[in-house]
């Protein structure tokens, strides 16, 4: 590795209240993005999971959209473009048309409004908590199979979506590929947000020794989906460097890719790990 040292860049993190409307919900995130590069200097702006529609089985089919011709899509590769930055697509219902399935994706869109990556949820939010909450995203979502990760300013990150933060395994193959920043757009309900939601972020953080930003919507108590909120940055150190609460907001970091190597060269858990006993390595599809 050079012993130059790496610079990074300021990350936006738009924590975005949705509503019902698709074009008020696609108009809220254009317009907080523009303040964020306009206000605040971001050049890498991530938006929420399922940022254009509600979150819910029941809304998926009605709002989704082809990629990257779909409305929503058009939408983020236009202000990227026009802004000249990097942007994390949050999440949306995607439509499928060579399979006719749908499935729950994140967009990454270039400085010149180009479709650098596209990340379909690899692990599909089903659970069942009884008191507490029972979501099955499986009864109309399928399972994506396969990583993306994207180069931006010097740095490979890797991309995931909510649930997928619980599963170790996919932040280590991430690792493995050489990523410096993991990003989940994510939405934690009001059970397991304040239980996990920092805990996971930081245990990955610490896992990888790599930058971890969360991205959730605002919360909105008369949802029938209610969020937790609380969109954070944390460094390679596991330390949180910033956190929204639960309202509308715009969280702004420095991702400092040093950070990054002196972390892992002081702790150099990578070259530790005795691979002749274990290992988490990606199988041939």
């Amino acid at each position: 590795m050079s012993t130059m040292a790496r610079a990074g860049f300021r990350i936006a993190l738009l924590q975005l209240k949705v509503g019902a409307s698709k074009a008020q919900n696609i108009e809220n995130a254009l317009s907080k993005i523009r303040f964020a590069v306009a206000e605040k200097g971001a050049r890498v702006v991530a938006l929420p999971e399922c940022f254009n529609s509600p979150y819910g089985t029941q809304h998926f089919p009605a709002y989704a959209e082809e990629i990257p011709t779909g409305e929503t899509s058009r939408s983020l590769a236009a202000i990227a473009k026009e802004l000249g930055i990097y942007l994390i697509g949050g999440t949306i219902p995607e439509k499928c048309t060579s399979d006719n399935k749908l499935y729950n994706t994140c967009t990454v869109w270039s400085p010149e409004g180009a479709l650098m990556a596209t990340y379909r949820k690899i692990h599909l939010f089903d659970i069942n908590i009884p008191g507490g909450i029972t979501f099955r995203e499986s009864d109309v979502l399928t399972g994506g199979r396969d990583l993306a990760t994207v180069s931006i300013e010097g740095a490979k990150i890797g991309i995931g979506i909510c649930y997928d933060i619980r599963f170790d395994e996919l932040a280590r193959l991430y690792r493995n590929q050489g990523c410096d920043m993991l990003i989940y757009p994510g939405a934690f309900n009001m059970k397991t947000g304040p239980l996990h939601w920092e805990l996971l972020a930081r245990g990955r953080a610490n896992d990888t020794q790599s930058y971890v930003a969360t991205i959730s919507p605002a919360r909105d108590a008369s949802a029938g989906y209610v969020a937790w909120g609380h969109s954070m940055v944390v460094d390679p150190w596991a330390k949180i460097i910033t956190e929204a609460n639960e309202d509308e907001a715009t969280v702004i970091a420095d991702v400092n890719l040093q950070t990054v190597d002196e972390v892992r060269a002081q702790i150099p858990i990578f070259s530790q790990r005795r691979t002749d006993l274990y290992k988490t390595e990606a199988l041939e599809k």
